[in-house]
């Protein structure tokens, strides 16, 4: 599917169950992702809340292109953890590996969107090089990856 297309990062979503009916626009540029439900009540009708729909997609698109602020995410998304962050370091995460024989394996994990939108992520173990070491190791990746 290209941009040109005319239901590019358009879904139609049907939910009889909960009465849910209408468009879901959702893409990602340059790392940041959009989203936004058009309903059929809210705006008239299906080809209506499709109209919507792409026109909201459209204006976003354009302003990716341009690079405009809209486009950056919010300041909290990237310099300032979360409130659910454990670590204090934005990016940077204790995760646990559970293998098949229940054994559990603790990393630190550091992870970063390229200049490109890839999502990178790089593991450092706690059994290899213990807890403050394996958390430095992320930091730092982390770091020298955002440049």
């Amino acid at each position: 599917m290209s941009d040109s297309d005319p239901y590019f990062g358009i879904s139609r979503l049907d939910q009889e169950s909960v009465g849910t009916h209408g468009w879901q626009v959702r893409f990602q540029r340059k790392g940041v992702r959009y989203g936004r439900f058009f309903s059929d009540s809210a705006w008239g009708g299906e080809a209506a809340a499709l109209g919507k729909a792409q026109k909201f997609r459209d204006r976003l698109l354009a302003r990716a292109e341009r690079g405009g602020a809209e486009t950056a995410a919010s300041p909290r998304s990237h310099s300032s953890p979360a409130a659910r962050n454990r670590s204090g370091v934005v990016g940077v995460t204790r995760i646990m590996q559970r293998s098949a024989d229940g054994t559990e394996y603790y990393f630190w994990q550091a992870s970063w969107t390229t200049g490109e939108g890839k999502r990178k992520t790089i593991r450092y173990s706690v059994l290899k090089h213990g807890n403050e070491t394996a958390f430095e190791l992320a930091c730092i990746a982390r770091r020298e990856a955002l440049g």
